[in-house]
This record gives structure tokens, sequence and C-alpha cells, in this order.
């Protein structure tokens, strides 16, 4: 097994009140709902088990399915890393922050930046093209993201240009 990872920051100003936004993106059911990436995400306290949809890519079939240790602060800040149960191996995970932040005339501007990775039984001379294929599906949920979360917010305007970084 080859392990591939992905990495995406992604921001912009949201024109909504920072707590609209939070209340959001910290609900496992809302957070699912707004992510198309997402079958389903459990949650157990401060753990989440995160269900991907199924993936086809290069020849490869994945369903993958990883926990997270959620850290949460406050309206402000929720931090996720790969945490595995004792004793389970999990050929996915992420690391990753959503950030929110005040700006002027009460909007918002959120940032996430996240980092998948996922074992795969492909050689690693495959990384260049399967990290090429994870980039432009984590870019293309990103996008989906942003104009779900609009839309669950009320705000008619489709999001402008979403800032957005992505490296391997």
């Amino acid at each position: 097994m080859a392990r591939f990872e992905s990495r995406n920051i992604s921001g912009a100003d949201v024109p909504a009140p920072r707590e609209a936004i939070w209340e959001a993106v910290t609900s496992p059911a809302c957070l699912t709902e707004l992510t198309p990436l997402i079958e389903r995400i459990d949650s157990l306290g401060d753990l989440w088990t995160w269900q991907l949809k199924s993936v086809s890519a290069l020849g490869v079939h994945a369903e993958p399915s990883f926990t997270e240790q959620m850290t949460f602060d406050e309206g402000r800040t929720m931090t996720f890393q790969h945490r595995p149960p004792a004793g389970k191996a999990e050929r996915a995970g992420a690391v990753g922050t959503y950030t929110l932040a005040d700006v002027p005339d009460g909007v918002t501007h959120l940032e996430v930046d996240l980092t998948l990775h996922v074992e795969l039984p492909l050689p690693s001379l495959s990384r260049r093209a399967v990290e090429r294929v994870m980039a432009t599906m984590m870019a293309r949920t990103g996008e989906q993201f942003a104009a779900n979360l609009y839309a669950h917010l009320g705000i008619a305007k489709a999001p402008g240009p979403i800032l957005s970084r992505t490296g391997s």
C-alpha cells in the first residue's frame, strides 16, 4: 500500500454572522449536508467518524472511513486530527482546521485548511496522478461546500471567488 495525500487551503469572506457559520460547520449533520463528499459523520463526544462517499479513480474504488479527534475553540476554530481507535487500522484520515474571524459589516472570514491522506493498492510511481485527482476532487468539493453553505445561510448571491491553494 502506498500513502497519498493532498492539501487544500480555501478562504472566503462570507456575508453572515460568525455564529451562524460556526453552528453549521460544528454540526455533524449539517456538515454532512453541506459537503458533497461526506456520506455521514457519526459523533461520540469529541471523536467523529467520517464516512466518505464512494470514490472511483484510476481503476481503484474506495469508501474511506476515518476517526477524527475534534477540538473546538468556541466560535473561532475547529481543529481535527486523525485518531483511529486503538487496535484499528484506518487507511484514510485527515488533519485540518476551520477558522472563523469577524471582519467589518457583519462579514465573517472563513478559512479551511485540510489535508487528506489515503493508502491505496497502487504503486508509488502513480503518486503524481493520484494526488492530482485528490486535489481536483478536494477543490470541487470545496466549491460545492461554499455554494451549499450560502444556500444554508439564506444568502441569495452565490459566493465570490474562493481563495484556494492546493498542494501535496
